[in-house]
């Protein structure tokens, strides 16, 4: 019985040896075999950068070679100028010995009979001088045979590779000059452009301002202008406190101006106005008190709007916070185009079109509808409001075409279903007929926004509201939180943040409101 377990221990023994030796040796060959891997890698990259330094080598040595050539031939020249100088100078003063010999020659010939030697002596001197003219052309030609073996080009073949090089170079500086001379005129342009439009903005902007920014409240008769204001002048103050209007009260008959880029505070305004003149009892806390009962009615109205509206285009389903950003549509405005007015046309143009396409119908109004739901938030964002809109629309659980639509109609997303083609055709039909948009009233109630947006985030800041067209902030701050000598500070820092992030012409006023109410209630 031992005998066997030692064999069955001794047996494990070997084949545990077998299997750790074989299992080595696996392990020996895969290292090795990444070793050659890394090694062949190593030696590819060795081979490339070899290349490349023999590829570089070899252009350096060939422009040393043409520096080279064009050097002894700047060399050669001269040294065949000056010998031409030598030989003009050479020809003349031959061409003054040949007068002083044929001055000779005649008197020697008067005197004896001597010609005939004189001229033989001549024609010896004249072959001399072509002789040696002949030497100097056969130099030159051995030098220039010479340099070309040297630089490996023929003369003519220098000569244009110099030519070309010269070229280049002239090309390149007068890419650079015109490329100079269009960009400054490109700036210069643009900085023109830019003058001619915020001209054009300086002379319209206040009329275009008023058209989109004011709504006229007609009266009976100019006594009621009194009750309006209230004695120095609180009752308007706290009409304008309460809704973030502002109130122009002037010499135009029967008529009161309400000032406001929101539209739904123009239309509280309005409406409490309305109501406080049919009253008769118009003081600071009877204004509060319709204020508040019309923000309540405008909020059921905007229910009764967006349900409406569902209605006459045959959509259900819509979830209540959607069907209030509906109705909130009718007060707001896209680039100077009532919201709620181009979100119908955008639905019924994408319902005819997808009619026409054999697709649903439904969906496609619904979708034209709800597209530009991303425009009614409050408070501003920093994503598109095609994203905003997309987001909104599945968190209320709109269908996942319907979202794509929404968040694609300005190519911020991919369209992935035939419907989010059909809104964006729809919504550029509608936006761009003649006269319905003006772009400029957008970016106006934007930097109002803006103004009152850093007022709110101070703290301590309860309500804040831009009048007088932006020139004027008022900032309604809690008066447990700000005292007085805080409230002036919160205007000074307020001043100094809106002319670090703002641009704006002319001057803002920030008047900071700070109000304690001591109310009792006897029972």
């Amino acid at each position: 019985m031992k005998i066997n377990v030692g064999i069955s221990v001794l047996m494990g023994f070997l084949i545990g040896i077998i299997t750790c030796y074989f299992f080595g040796r696996k392990t020996i060959l895969k290292k090795y075999i990444q070793l050659l891997e890394q090694a062949n890698v190593q030696a590819k990259k060795i081979i490339r950068n070899a290349e490349k330094e023999g590829e570089n080598l070899k252009k350096k040595k060939v422009l040393q070679a043409k520096e080279k050539f064009i050097e002894l031939k700047s060399k050669h020249d001269k040294n065949i100028y000056f010998r031409e100088k030598n030989i003009i100078d050479i020809e003349n003063r031959t061409k003054e010995k040949e007068s002083k010999l044929s001055k000779e020659i005649e008197f020697y010939l008067k005197s004896n009979n001597l010609l005939e030697i004189k001229m033989h002596d001549y024609e010896k001197k004249y072959k001399i001088l072509q002789n040696k003219e002949e030497e100097f052309k056969n130099m030159h030609k051995k030098q220039v045979k010479l340099l070309e073996k040297i630089s490996n080009y023929s003369s003519e073949i220098a000569k244009n590779e110099l030519i070309k090089l010269l070229k280049n170079e002239a090309k390149i500086k007068v890419k650079s000059y015109i490329r100079n001379i269009i960009e400054e005129s490109q700036l210069t342009a643009k900085m023109k452009a830019k003058k001619i439009v915020i001209q054009a903005i300086q002379r319209i902007g206040a009329e275009q301002s008023a058209e989109n920014a004011v709504s006229i409240f007609n009266i009976e008769s100019d006594d009621v202008k009194g009750r309006i204001i209230g004695k120095e002048g609180r009752n308007i103050r706290a009409l304008e406190r309460a809704t973030g209007v502002d109130i122009i009260v002037d010499d135009t008959p029967e008529s009161i101006l309400l000032s406001c880029f929101n539209p739904v505070r123009r239309e509280i305004a309005r409406i409490s106005l309305q109501k406080l003149v049919v009253d008769g009892r118009i003081h600071p806390a009877k204004i509060e008190e319709i204020v508040l009962k019309t923000e309540q009615k405008i909020e059921e109205e905007i229910i009764e709007i967006g349900k409406k509206n569902l209605i006459d285009l045959g959509i259900n389903g819509v979830h209540p916070e959607l069907i209030k950003m509906i109705g909130r549509m009718k007060y707001r405005s896209s680039y100077g185009q009532n919201l709620l007015q181009h979100s119908r046309e955008v639905s019924h143009l994408s319902g005819i079109l997808a009619s026409e396409l054999g697709l649903n119908v439904k969906l496609a109004k619904r979708a034209g509808l709800l597209h530009d739901i991303g425009k009614i938030p409050e408070t501003e964002s920093e994503l598109p409001h095609a994203i905003l809109g997309m987001q909104w629309a599945e968190k209320y659980g709109e269908n996942i075409d319907i979202c794509n639509a929404i968040g694609s109609h300005h190519d911020e997303i991919e369209m992935k279903t035939l419907i989010s083609p059909i809104v964006q055709i729809s919504d550029s039909i509608s936006g761009s007929r003649p006269g319905v948009r003006k772009n400029y009233f957008e970016s106006y109630s934007k930097r109002l926004k803006n103004l009152e947006d850093i007022a709110i985030s101070f703290e301590g800041v309860n309500k804040a509201f831009a009048i007088q067209a932006g020139r004027e902030l008022r900032v309604l701050v809690k008066s447990d939180k700000i005292d007085d000598k805080k409230a002036f500070q919160l205007s000074c820092d307020i001043t100094e943040k809106i002319k670090n992030e703002i641009t704006y012409p002319g001057q803002i006023k920030v008047t900071v409101i700070r109000e304690t109410r001591a109310v009792q209630i006897a029972k």
